[in-house]
């Protein structure tokens, strides 16, 4: 009779149980954390609307992440500007000037914005020039790569910049330019680029005299100065 009830499987079950537990404890543990809670949908935590700037992904998006750049983006009903917390007249343009160039580079809002803007406005100071051709040899790599960029955007806030630091240091550019033209003569081929191109040459002719011409003629022979 007891191995009937045996087979029955009556008393089988305690010890199946207790074989389970051995070969797998705490089986049901990993349940209630796979079970979402209902104030999970009113309190979700994946979902950041400001993520893009708490997790900066370059170095001039950390240093404006940290408050390194003393100017922050107002938004206008019409059109965006800077707001600086102090006179830009009083700001260091060592290293500013250089994280602002660097910035040139950026393709992400507000980087974009605040970059070009802060560029040209701190090169509008009083006394700018004085404060910006010790920098120069810093500043001109940086505005090779933004001219030498894939990006069509960066490319053209690159030349924007070019000439703004031209108009700013005249002909102390000069001595520089020639490793700057060769990007301007890849893309002056380009249609698209032709027109702006051309009229920052000229512009850059204007602000360097005689000596800019020159340089410009002999590294971009097609171009044709007006």
């Amino acid at each position: 009779s007891n191995g009937f009830r045996m087979s029955s499987g009556i008393q089988i079950k305690p010890k199946t149980a207790v074989q389970k537990s051995k070969t797998s404890p705490l089986p049901r543990s990993p349940e209630p954390a796979t079970k979402p809670k209902p104030s999970d949908k009113l309190n979700p935590k994946t979902i950041d609307p400001f993520g893009t700037y708490s997790r900066p992904t370059s170095a001039f998006a950390a240093i404006y992440a940290k408050g390194g750049i003393p100017c922050r983006l107002v938004h206008g009903s019409v059109k965006h500007r800077l707001q600086w917390e102090c006179l830009p007249e009083t700001v260091p343009f060592d290293p500013l000037l250089v994280t602002l160039a660097e910035g040139l580079r950026e393709t992400k809002h507000p980087y974009t914005f605040v970059s070009k803007e802060g560029f040209k406005e701190l090169l509008m100071v009083e006394g700018a020039a004085e404060k910006t051709i010790p920098l120069l040899p810093r500043l001109v790599p940086v505005l090779k790569a933004a001219l030498a960029h894939s990006d069509d955007e960066v490319f053209v806030r690159g030349l924007d910049a070019l000439v703004q630091l031209s108009a700013a240091v005249g002909p102390s550019l000069n001595h520089h330019l020639k490793h700057l033209l060769a990007n301007l003569s890849r893309r002056l081929m380009n249609k698209k680029f032709r027109e702006k191109i051309t009229v920052a040459l000229q512009k850059l002719e204007q602000y360097g005299g005689k000596v800019t011409t020159a340089i410009i003629k002999s590294k971009i022979p097609t171009y044709c100065s007006v």
